[in-house]
């Protein structure tokens, strides 16, 4: 289980930082276009179509991430009121529902990447974009999130099983990816 939750890490971890570089090219090819649409009269071709794909890899390359280090928000109305069990049960059925939303999202995710490969499907604009490897990412990253939601259910229920207080947290081992 640890070997499997480092290298859950270290692909979510490396899923973010792609998309962290995309989010810095996306920002410096928006500051060449605007600077080259109001000083230059020339903007940057393809600026909105490389910015729409980069910011898919962006959300869903940090869905795994995020959730590898239990970082998505929550309301905790009624979950402060409960005991160890109490809270490890609402975890896992939270993350049982996020596991078929998201697995929905993956199943019909891969549909699409599949549909716009075989037609190559491409943007509409000045540089035609593939709309491919967007699609892709979009299933990679919602599949990662799965496996790591299925991890947490594991160990919310392990939680719940054994009644102790545990963490909500990521285990001891992983603290070496902050």
């Amino acid at each position: 289980m640890k070997f499997l939750t480092r290298s859950l890490q270290a692909t979510a971890l490396g899923l973010l930082l792609l998309g962290a570089v995309g989010l810095i090219l996306s920002m410096v090819i928006g500051f060449a276009d605007v600077v080259g649409t109001k000083f230059l009269d020339y903007p940057v071709p393809g600026t909105l179509e490389f910015t729409e794909s980069t910011m898919v890899l962006v959300v869903f390359g940090a869905l795994a991430f995020t959730q590898s280090r239990r970082g998505h928000i929550r309301v905790e109305i009624f979950y402060n009121f409960g005991g160890p069990r109490t809270r490890a049960l609402l975890d896992a059925f939270t993350h049982a529902i996020a596991f078929l939303y998201f697995g929905l999202l993956c199943w019909s995710g891969i549909q699409e990447a599949i549909y716009s490969w075989e037609i190559s499907e491409a943007s509409m604009g000045t540089i035609r974009f593939p709309l491919f490897p967007a699609r892709a990412l979009l299933a990679t990253g919602t599949a990662l999130l799965l496996v790591q939601l299925v991890v947490d259910i594991a160990s919310d229920l392990s939680r719940a099983f054994r009644g102790d207080e545990g963490k909500s947290e990521p285990p001891p081992d992983t603290q070496a990816f902050q």
